[in-house]
């Protein structure tokens, strides 16, 4: 049986998104100096595929 429902975030192009205090963002440059010193030392999860 063929599916004809797309599969979710198909066709969406993206870099990266982060969750951070609640929100989902792709870039912290409007952080503060306080919010971006603990994004850089957060550990990072790589995901291989």
């Amino acid at each position: 049986m063929i599916s004809k429902h797309a599969t979710v975030g198909e066709g969406v192009n993206f870099q990266r998104i982060r969750r951070i205090t609640g929100y989902l963002v792709g870039t912290t440059d409007r952080f503060n100096d306080a919010k971006q010193c603990e994004e850089r030392q957060r550990v990072k999860h790589v995901v291989r595929i």
